[in-house]
């Protein structure tokens, strides 16, 4: 099995190079291609020869990592965020999950750091996804290639494409939670705050669920989750 990370990024220029060498000591072998959306911050030339590829398309999560998805060459396609930490093994635990035919794809849970109130947001978020039949790009969403064509890639939408694609991805074929965690980052809760912010993310995914349209729910998103880091609304 061939596996391509694709890594959207918005001006993380701090944050990039030690990111790709991380992933380039878990996930040995792998293909990674940053997907950049017009930064502005000298991303371009800090992680060009970092990564196997770079590519360049305007500003939205889904357009970049289409166009990341489409200029790779693994038969498994692994979508990460660049201030996630992988866990060791986790190319071995992708192709073990996949190696069900029946398999379209899985994600990874997230854990967030050994704080109450993270441990609450994290519980929140996994029992809440579970019920909505939701997961975001925070996840590490991975799929086989032929299921990503199939599916036309990420919807294009200002918002929850990364929810949208994984409905429709449960819709094509199974898709397996991994037993191991991947270590997501507290930078947007500190930011924001805590509390604030998990509702806020509680609050859209309800609206999200019943059918609230998605230019209403990014309104929502830019006003409450995007303050005060430029970066995070990448």
């Amino acid at each position: 099995m061939s596996v391509s990370i694709i890594v959207p990024v918005l001006n993380e220029a701090p944050l990039l190079r030690s990111f790709l060498a991380h992933l380039r000591e878990r996930a040995t072998g792998a293909e990674i291609v940053v997907a950049d959306g017009g930064s502005s911050d000298g991303t371009a030339e800090l992680v060009r020869d970092s990564c196997d590829q770079l590519v360049v398309s305007e500003r939205n999560r889904a357009i970049q990592m289409n166009t990341g998805a489409r200029t790779a060459h693994g038969d498994t396609l692994w979508f990460v965020h660049v201030d996630a930490e992988v866990p060791w093994g986790c190319l071995a635990e992708i192709e073990r999950i996949l190696d069900d035919p029946k398999v379209a794809g899985g994600f990874f849970r997230i854990r967030l750091p050994q704080d109450r109130v993270y441990r609450l947001t994290d519980s929140f978020a996994h029992y809440a996804g579970l019920l909505l039949q939701m997961r975001c790009g925070d996840h590490g969403i991975f799929c086989r290639r032929t299921a990503f064509l199939d599916l036309g890639g990420f919807p294009e939408v200002p918002l929850m494409e990364d929810v949208e694609f994984f409905r429709r991805l449960r819709r094509h074929g199974r898709v397996v939670s991994s037993r191991k965690r991947l270590l997501a980052s507290p930078r947007r809760y500190e930011t924001i705050g805590p509390v604030r912010l998990t509702l806020a993310y509680g609050l859209i995914a309800m609206l999200y669920f019943f059918g609230v349209p998605l230019s209403k729910l990014a309104s929502i998103y830019e006003r409450t989750c995007c303050k005060r880091h430029p970066g995070l609304s990448a």
